[in-house]
């Protein structure tokens, strides 16, 4: 089977090198891909938002399977486009994506469905999110309603941090983003993320995983998308999986169902386990970054046979997913200046060294110059991922790795799976 790969990150990267494994996948080919990427598929030049150009070359390659990594081509509609033509997609159609491209949206949603998720108000303007503000008090979360690449939300612990994070907001700190905002409740807690695939009718879980959001240690500084993962998080007990199933995923995916917008792909709820049980924070309509580099590390099943059983209808039929019982953690290494403007055109060396030591170091944003060389093309450049029989030893895995590049302009935080690993110390 040919198969097309949509986006050019490190998930991406991590998809195509899964996917490559697989032996119902005969040629894949990626767009546009990266420097990683490009060692496992034909890395192609198609833009996304050419709904057009990306059916011809489906129908010129004869591609069999087409999986939408990014969120953006999936709240765009491509989904749609490509299931007119009676392609098979992984991913989410544009109403069912908007329960990522609207946060407002999906909180409407939980209210109907009776979904635990923190109190909110929806503000369009300044005025309204500052009376709303005075409702909540603080802590409080500001939240942009639509896409701001994971930085669109701001945990306040002060009414002044509060009401100059509405002010950016409103003064297009996110572009369109921020046009409207969610005021949310906080929530005491710690955080996890869920994973499920479902074809709209059947739901599978697949695994869980814990991101490290702010940028410095201690979890510290600004969000970010996300500077690093573990996989399983075991603060997500098994009977806090069924909980969240019963009272979160399923009745997400039914009432989606019920509103005539069926969800077909991967559902991914960032979970914050409260004294009440386990609560919604929101969801993404795709795996996420860097959490998906840590499921494909431990994933045993053939991604392919579940990605099209998802795009074909027919979830209930195959065998659910086998993930291997060793944790796997990925670092990220990040662009000196991210998560503002980060620098640009660092030469990268050693990966072949970090990979020697038994890591995988998946590309983000890399690119070639005009010598050859690999250097620095994004924010988040590398995912140095490492699996392990403890998350602390796929830890020292990573970190070794980590050790071994030649990355000058790059920076990391050094304490990924901290929590974990105190408990596992316990």
């Amino acid at each position: 089977m040919h198969i097309l790969l949509l986006g050019a990150g490190g998930r991406e990267h991590a998809l195509a090198w899964k996917l490559a494994q697989s032996p119902l996948c005969s040629k894949l080919y990626a767009a546009p891909g990266n420097p990683g990427i490009a060692q496992e598929a034909e890395c192609v030049a198609l833009d996304v938002t050419d709904h057009a150009a990306v059916i011809a070359f489906c129908n010129d390659q004869r591609i069999g399977l087409v999986v939408i990594g990014p969120e953006a081509p999936l709240v765009d509609g491509l989904s749609d486009s490509l299931r007119a033509e009676g392609l098979a997609v992984f991913g989410p159609s544009q109403q069912a994506a908007q329960l990522e491209g609207s946060k407002g949206f999906t909180k409407d949603l939980c209210a109907r469905a009776g979904i635990p998720t923190a109190g909110y108000e929806r503000a369009t303007s300044a005025a309204a999110a500052h009376d709303a503000l005075g409702r909540f008090g603080a802590p409080v979360v500001i939240k942009a309603d639509g896409l701001a690449a994971g930085k669109g939300v701001v945990v306040a612990m002060t009414m002044d941090e509060a009401r100059a994070a509405v002010d950016d907001m409103f003064d297009g700190q996110f572009g369109d983003a921020g046009a409207e905002v969610v005021i949310e409740e906080f929530l005491e807690g710690e955080e996890a993320s869920f994973f499920a695939l479902t074809d709209g009718a059947t739901i599978v879980p697949l695994a869980s995983a814990q991101d490290h959001k702010r940028v410095g240690d201690g979890d510290t500084g600004p969000n970010t998308g996300g500077m690093g993962a573990y996989s399983p998080a075991r603060v997500l007990t098994p009977e806090l999986e069924a909980v969240a199933m019963a009272r979160i995923i399923g009745p997400t995916v039914k009432a989606m169902q019920d509103a005539g917008m069926p969800y077909s792909g991967v559902l991914y709820a960032g979970l914050m386990l409260t004294a009440k049980g386990p609560q919604l924070i929101e969801y993404n309509a795709r795996f996420g970054d860097p959490e998906c580099q840590v499921l494909m590390m431990r994933m045993e099943s053939d991604l392919v046979e579940l990605l099209l059983a998802c795009a074909q209808s027919r979830l209930s039929s195959i065998e659910p997913p086998r993930f291997s019982p060793d944790p796997a953690l990925t670092v990220v290494m990040a662009a000196e200046g991210y998560p503002g403007t980060p620098r640009k055109g660092g030469a990268i060396r050693g990966i072949d060294a970090a990979e020697a030591l038994g890591a995988k170091v998946f590309h983000a944003g890399t690119a070639t110059d005009a010598a050859g060389q690999l250097v620095a093309n994004g924010g988040r450049v590398l995912n140095v991922t490492a699996r392990g029989g403890s998350v602390r030893t796929a830890r020292d895995a990573a970190y070794a790795a980590v050790d071994a590049l030649d990355f000058a302009d790059g920076f990391c935080r050094r304490d990924i799976g901290w929590r974990e690993v105190a408990r596992e110390g316990a």
